[in-house]
């Protein structure tokens, strides 16, 4: 009974071969472990210095909820990384081929925001499912958005998300 489902910037084929996961996946499938020692020192800093070193990270974007400081402090728990990377690891020999035969089944249902910079699903992977696929809502970011949105344009992105989906709300 799914109305519509939103894939947002979506890794959803190809991890490892994209730019980002060229860069990624030796340090996630191989020196994983390197992290922990650090990540295990760094929990024992008090939680201010930590939300201090964070906010220092996250410095350049042009507004950082404060939410995504909070969040970020658990990325001080070796338990929290340990699974994190392994996850990531997992993607990156996983998330191989897009899932075509899905797609075309939930083509109605579906739609696809992709980026014009996002270095985990690059452009070309937007022209290639739009070909394949045209008659799908299948969309290319024009306000220069992130792959990691939600760092500092997460109520852009639900008000836009809140707009295409308007036509199916009014049906609940």
């Amino acid at each position: 009974q799914v109305l519509r489902s939103v894939l947002l910037f979506p890794t959803i084929e190809r991890m490892a071969q994209s730019p980002q996961g060229k860069l990624m996946t030796p340090l996630l499938c191989k020196l994983r472990y390197v992290l922990y020692m650090p990540v295990y020192l760094l929990s024992f800093l008090p939680e201010g210095v930590k939300a201090s070193l964070v906010r220092f990270a996250l410095r350049g974007m042009k507004t950082c909820d404060e939410s995504s400081i909070t969040t970020s402090i658990n990325l001080f728990s070796v338990d929290c990384i340990a699974n994190i990377l392994y996850m990531a690891s997992q993607e990156m020999m996983k998330v191989v081929e897009r899932d075509s035969t899905t797609i075309k089944q939930n083509l109605k249902k579906l739609i696809f925001y992709y980026g014009t910079g996002d270095s985990w699903c690059p452009q070309h992977y937007y022209d290639e499912i739009k070909m394949d696929f045209p008659d799908g809502d299948i969309r290319l970011c024009e306000k220069g958005l992130r792959h990691a949105f939600v760092l500092d344009a997460s109520k852009e992105m639900a008000a836009m998300i809140t707009d295409w989906l308007q036509d199916d709300l009014t049906k609940l």
